[in-house]
């Protein structure tokens, strides 16, 4: 791969608005998971989408587009990249999607209930649609290049950098990527706990334990990241760092015998950043918090990397699993790391199992030289994402 540039964050988390808020909140092990009605969840407090967009754009979305397009906002004022200046054929926008606009339509469907058809909005038709926010972002940033969607569930935010990075390749100048979700509407949550992978705990300290001998299931967030992608910096400013390789893989079917293809998108990566194993410094893992799927990824680690050879962090202990918004804020979380030399904790104090033979970096950050680093994303269904990130292009 062709390295590409991440000029600008924008940041939405339960633990902060902004990138600079999160990663102060997130190094002083801050949390943003609290109580709701039926458990604990990563929220998004205090955010008013009227900071972001106007009023007639707020009734025709979904909280979930709406935090994609105030992520946008952020990024591109974090990036300062001029978007007056670059013609708008070659501006693209790819986001990564899951579950959709799930809150909006479950407010329509109960006006179908008590008030007709004729109570229902006719954006219900489109709020709710997977592709909404990168419809909207692109119309919001006048964008006219190359616009797509990526639906891999929690590898989307991945998915969707990588995505970017091709489309730069093919002649876009500028493209804002990311994923967001908003996924706390009570709908939502019921076809969540279908299959079982939500905590039953409501203590919002121990609720979220991935790699812990005792976890039980994920706790779900809402909010994620969108970045500012170029082939260069247009500004002259520093980037946050380079997408340097990317694999996506899938799981073989259930009861064939295949072997998982996380450890196979780990080697892919790698190759296609032309970097070893040796060359990483820190792993950020998806941390589903299921022991079946802790041990497969304990499992692909220990397997490319060595026994504790490498560090590894889940930070999204303190957000929750932000489904398509995790993987972007995932990628967020390692480029601030990049930037400061720094590893982020995974809290909680989890208690590993003695065959989990991975370095997991707990209580409190580590200072690190870092110059490249692994994001890792698993999506419902099959879907394996890593990422490769580096300090200096190379």
């Amino acid at each position: 791969m062709r390295p590409c540039a991440v000029t600008g964050i924008g940041v939405v988390a339960p633990n902060g608005i902004g990138h600079e808020a999160y990663w102060e909140q997130l190094l002083n092990g801050k949390s943003g998971i609290e109580p709701i009605p039926d458990g604990v969840a990563g929220v998004v407090s205090g955010f008013e989408a009227a900071q972001y967009m106007p009023a007639q754009l707020i009734v025709r979305t979904d909280r979930w587009t709406q935090l994609g397009l105030a992520a946008t906002a952020l990024a591109l004022q974090d990036s300062g990249t001029d978007l007056a200046a670059v013609p708008e054929y070659e501006i693209a926008v790819v986001t990564g999607s899951s579950s959709g606009g799930n809150e909006f339509g479950q407010r329509e469907i109960g006006k179908l209930w008590t008030a007709g058809p004729a109570g229902v909005s006719a954006y219900q038709s489109i709020a709710w649609f997977y592709a909404a926010t990168t419809g909207q972002v692109s119309i919001r940033h006048g964008a006219r290049g190359p616009c797509r969607v990526v639906v891999t569930e929690q590898a989307s935010g991945l998915d969707a950098l990588a995505q970017a990075g091709r489309v730069l390749q093919r002649g876009a100048r500028v493209v804002l990527a990311g994923g967001t979700e908003a996924p706390l509407s009570p709908y939502a949550l019921a076809c969540q706990r279908v299959d079982g992978r939500i905590s039953p705990h409501t203590d919002p300290e121990r609720a979220f334990r991935p790699f812990d001998r005792h976890a039980d299931g994920h706790v779900p967030g809402e909010g994620g990241a969108m970045f500012v992608v170029e082939d260069s910096p247009s500004t002259g400013r520093r980037p946050y760092g380079y997408l340097a390789g990317h694999a996506a893989t899938f799981d073989p079917r259930p009861g064939s015998g295949g072997w998982p293809g996380l450890r196979r998108a780990i080697e892919l990566a790698l190759e296609r950043a032309a970097l070893t194993p040796a060359d990483i410094d820190a792993v950020f893992a998806d941390g589903a918090a299921v022991p079946e799927l802790d041990q497969l990824e304990a499992a692909a680690i220990e397997a490319v990397f060595g026994p504790y050879s490498v560090p590894v962090t889940v930070p999204k202990t303190m957000v929750g699993r932000l489904y398509a918004g995790g993987g972007a804020l995932d990628i967020a979380t390692a480029l601030l790391a990049l930037r400061d030399g720094v590893i982020p904790p995974t809290t909680g104090a989890p208690d590993l199992p003695e065959h989990y033979r991975i370095e997991l970096v707990l209580d409190r950050p580590r200072p690190a030289a870092l110059r490249a680093v692994l994001v890792l994303a698993r999506g419902r269904g099959g879907h394996n994402s890593a990422v490769v990130l580096t300090g200096e292009q190379r």
